[in-house]
């Protein structure tokens, strides 16, 4: 966990304010699976809300150190049931996620993102490329079946 300095935690708090919570954490607690999708915000996001349901004060005080401690994260602000939390991005898990979304892609074709925005612009991609070369496919039928029609025509 990382010490920040007073005006570096303000532009955080700054930076999340227009954020969604992405995690959720309700009556099971802090499961190693929240734990996973935490780590996997931080990575994507590096500065992420969390929301806890059905705890007090000081039992999400003791969640939000909890998950600070696991994960190598700062705590920005604790507000109600809203926690922030801040971890700069790990260099060597970035390039592994991409080795790995490289290989994935290759094998079976389908392309892997890390947000939302970048997986609206694949499917975009996807769908522009497929709709070209259906309209080359049927261009090519069409061009076939017109000199088949001219061919026998003057045969006749």
């Amino acid at each position: 966990m990382s010490e920040l300095t007073p005006a570096r935690r303000r532009e955080l708090r700054a930076g999340a304010h227009h954020l969604n919570p992405v995690v959720s954490i309700a009556g099971n607690g802090l499961t190693p699976a929240v734990l996973g999708e935490i780590d996997r915000s931080l990575q994507a996001h590096e500065l992420i809300k969390i929301k806890v349901h059905g705890a007090e004060r000081a039992a999400r005080d003791a969640l939000m150190k909890a998950v600070c401690d696991a994960l190598g994260a700062s705590p920005i602000q604790h507000i109600g049931t809203i926690l922030v939390i801040w971890r700069e991005r790990r260099e060597e898990a970035e390039k592994s996620v991409q080795g790995k979304t490289a290989i994935s892609s290759a094998n079976t074709g389908v392309a892997r993102a890390k947000s939302a925005r970048a997986f609206a612009a694949a499917a975009r991609r996807t769908a522009l490329i497929k709709a070209a070369s259906d309209k080359k496919r049927l261009a090519a039928k069409r061009s076939r079946t017109y000199t088949r029609k001219t061919e026998s025509a003057g045969r006749k």
